[in-house]
């Protein structure tokens, strides 16, 4: 009898001690949130540098030497692309800032032309703010509302103790809303992100995880496989190797796939004659690492851009757009990844939208292959995933 109480407290002492240890450890991971996605972040740059790095193996040049040589010479073009882009990139920067606000007030007043309805409703343009007429319109109708004003300011002067009525406040027009958002978002992200300090040491970090990582990979790998107990090691080998190859596989597939959508991109703006095509170009580049939400968020300044000279424009924008992105799905990702992740859209998508609300830009960079990571790893120890792909993954 005593020893099944002793039994049946040392069980609930062991597992108060399991739910405390778990605890902390949840808190400790969410303080160092940003620090732990920035690794994951130069884990996965590390599975492109050592892919280049067991090529250049077959010339025999040693890891040790092949690894920073790749980083660094990536950063040299990347500093010398930006030094020989920057000027035109600054100077359609500038003209971007510009005009897109009057791209805006233009789209406002296209929509009110046609009597908003849906289109109004989605962009947030209902029957309470009113469209941007010209200015002799626009004079005519404050001076309506100001004689609406002062009957009820007069009418109201007449009570006693009457104060008189004030004049509402005429509702924020499309521009302002979305120029009052975007400095509410930028805010936000620097919130985020830190300081500018902060920001470059966490480019450090990842560009010297991303050499050491490269250099000898098989020393953390063996490190991580120790921590599991012994009958599970052989299953966390080829979970971790079925992780890195699809992950390199993915992250170089995707790297490539931004040049190639940066280029045509800005091409094509160049043909339309849509201004700061550079800039939006490259925009589009860089946004294409976060697949589905990116080419949106992308498409949007293009099209806005177009609507400074037309309508029609900014139509055959959206339209080049999305030429863009059904080619890439088509052909360019096709034949660069003939193994793909198979992440099903849906799960994608709130993945994106689960990881930027709780984890911030960070958690929307890396929300694709972490949830790639988790799938491999579910499907393997479930039993789902034995194929000629995890045989060779196991090889690596």
């Amino acid at each position: 009898m005593n020893g099944s109480r002793e039994a049946q407290r040392y069980d609930s002492l062991r597992t108060a001690a399991a739910v405390v240890s778990l605890a902390v450890a949840l808190l400790l991971l969410w303080q160092t949130r940003t620090l732990v996605l920035t690794v994951f972040l130069g884990v996965l740059f590390a599975l492109a540098v050592s892919s280049g790095v067991d090529r250049l193996g077959r010339w025999k040049v040693p890891r040790g030497i092949a690894a920073p040589l790749i980083v660094f010479t990536f950063i040299a073009l990347v500093a010398a692309f930006g030094s020989w882009i920057g000027p035109t990139v600054r100077e359609q920067t500038t003209e971007l800032r510009t005009k897109l606000p009057e791209a805006l007030g233009k789209l406002e007043q296209w929509v009110h032309s046609r009597g908003g309805g849906v289109i109004a409703t989605i962009i947030g343009l209902g029957e309470d703010v009113a469209p941007p007429p010209p200015v002799l319109a626009g004079d005519s109708a404050t001076a309506a509302r100001g004689d609406t004003v002062a009957v009820v300011t007069a009418q109201d002067s007449t009570r006693p103790g009457g104060t008189g009525a004030r004049p509402k406040a005429a509702p924020a027009s499309l521009r302002d809303r979305l120029i009052a958002q975007i400095g509410g978002a930028g805010r936000y992200f620097l919130h985020l992100l830190g300081s500018t300090l902060a920001v470059l040491g966490g480019i450090v970090l990842v560009i010297f995880l991303a050499i050491y990582l490269a250099i000898d990979p098989s020393v953390y790998r063996r490190g991580l496989v120790h921590l599991v107990p012994e009958r599970a090691r052989g299953r966390t080998e080829e979970i971790l190797a079925a992780i890195a190859m699809t992950l390199r596989k993915w992250l170089v597939t995707q790297l490539i796939a931004m040049v190639v959508i940066g280029a045509v991109t800005t091409v094509v703006l160049m043909v339309l004659k849509v201004r700061a095509a550079v800039p939006l170009g490259i925009l589009a580049g860089l946004l294409e690492f976060v697949p589905t939400l990116g080419p949106i968020l992308s498409s949007l300044p293009a099209i806005a851009m177009g609507f400074v000279d037309s309508p029609e424009k900014a139509v055959a924008v959206a339209i080049a757009y999305v030429g863009i992105q059904f080619i890439e799905n088509h052909l360019l990702i096709p034949i660069l990844m003939r193994e793909g992740l198979d992440l099903p859209p849906a799960l994608t998508i709130v993945m994106q939208a689960l990881m930027a609300i709780v984890f911030g830009v960070l958690g929307l960079l890396v929300a694709v292959p972490m949830l790639a990571a988790i799938m491999i790893a579910t499907r393997i120890v479930t039993g789902h995933e034995r194929t000629t792909r995890t045989i060779a993954a196991t090889e690596v």
